[in-house]
Formats: C-alpha cells, sequence, structure tokens
C-alpha cells in the first residue's frame, strides 16, 4: 500500500483528528477517575500497614488481595470478563463509555499500588517528626506523605497515562472508538499498512509528549 493509495486531504481531518480527540478523551476521563481512585487506593494501601498511621490487618489484606487479583489480568481479557457489568453500569458492553469503564477498572488497581509503592519511599523520620508535633492523621496524609512522594508520583502517573493509552488502543475491539479502532477497522481488516503505521506513528509522539512532560513536572517538583 503505497502513501498515494491513502486520500489525506479527508482521511487526516475526517477520521484521524476525531480518533485522535477520541483517544484523548477515553484517556483523559480514566486518568481523571482512576487517579483519584487509584490515589484513594493506594494511600490506603500504604496507610493500613502495620505500624502505620491507619494501621489495620484485615482492611489491608483485603485491599491488597482485589490488587494483587485484578491487576496481572491482560487488558484485552478484563475487557471481555467485565462485560456483564459494563453492561450493568453504562448499559451497553460497547462504545465509548463501555471502554471507559472498563479502562477504569484496570487502571485504578495498577495507579494503586504504584501509589502505594512510591509511598513506601517516604523518609519514616520525616512522618514521626509531624506525628510529634501533634499533626491530625488526615494532615500527615495530606500535608507531608502525599508532598513528600510527589515527584515519583508524578513520574508513576507519566508511566500509567502511557499504559491507559495502551488500553485505548485495545478497546477498538470493543468499537472503544480512538487510534484503536482507526488501525483496526481502517488499517488492519482492510490491509491498508499505511494508515496503520500512521496511526502509530501518532501514537509514538502522543506517548513521546506525555513522556517529556512528566519528566519535566517531576524534575520541577523534586527540585524543591
Amino acid at each position: 500500500m503505497s502513501l498515494s493509495d491513502v486520500n489525506w486531504d479527508t482521511f487526516i481531518p475526517n477520521k484521524l483528528i476525531p480518533a485522535l480527540q477520541e483517544t484523548l478523551f477515553m484517556v483523559s476521563m480514566t486518568m481523571l477517575i482512576a487517579g483519584l481512585i487509584g490515589l484513594v487506593l493506594g494511600a490506603l494501601l500504604y496507610t493500613t500497614r502495620q505500624g502505620n498511621i491507619l494501621a489495620n490487618r484485615p482492611i489491608n489484606i483485603v485491599l491488597n488481595f482485589l490488587v494483587n487479583v485484578v491487576r496481572p489480568i491482560p487488558f484485552i481479557i478484563l475487557l471481555a470478563a467485565l462485560g456483564p457489568v459494563t453492561s450493568a453500569v453504562v448499559g451497553t458492553r460497547l462504545g465509548t463509555n463501555a471502554a471507559i469503564f472498563a479502562m477504569c477498572v484496570g487502571a485504578v488497581f495498577a495507579i494503586a499500588r504504584i501509589v502505594e509503592q512510591n509511598m513506601v519511599s517516604i523518609d519514616p523520620g520525616v512522618v514521626e517528626a509531624a506525628r510529634a508535633m501533634g499533626a491530625s492523621k488526615s494532615r500527615i496524609l495530606f500535608n507531608v506523605m502525599i508532598p513528600e512522594a510527589l515527584g515519583p508520583l508524578i513520574l508513576g502517573y507519566t508511566f500509567l497515562v502511557i499504559g491507559v493509552v495502551d488500553m485505548s488502543a485495545m478497546a477498538g475491539y470493543i468499537g472503544g472508538g480512538g487510534l484503536g479502532k482507526l488501525a483496526l477497522v481502517d488499517g488492519y481488516q482492510r490491509f491498508n499498512d499505511m494508515i496503520t503505521w500512521t496511526v502509530v506513528a501518532v501514537i509514538i509522539v502522543l506517548v513521546q509528549l506525555v513522556q517529556l512532560i512528566g519528566n519535566l513536572l517531576a524534575r520541577k517538583v523534586m527540585r524543591r
């Protein structure tokens, strides 16, 4: 398939740009929802550990079990497994909203584990100092722990944005829209390699931009 076999004047504005917008929408919504839930879940994973500010062994065991069960499931299989739940929550198993729901479920547990792992690196002396000064548990969490881990957290979230972009591409299998559907339907299924590789190039550029922005933000935070 040559460059001349694709009508770029119509393909770019009518298909490529709308597909990119759909991907950005799915990724943004997923990171907004899963990012917040995952942050809370990850903070609970860390703070409910033995000896920590919210130490609670039963809750910690349950949370760890949930994360360990869901996180290793390949996303394409999770998409299929979540079908009945997605249908009950969203009203359908197909389309952008169904894809966003499945992406949120997949991303929440990955984010939670990364948040927990980054908070583990916090200097215990800083937390003990806050405790000695009489700071409440909520103030220790929001004013000490999260700010102390902010730089690594930004890098962790950057890594997960890239993973969510990958999820959005696989969501094309359930008609999720975006670049994944474009590459699958207009590229692979129609044997149009130029479209497939154009989508690959756009995803590479998108990922590089996300990584660059994440690195810059993390470097700025860690220099404070």
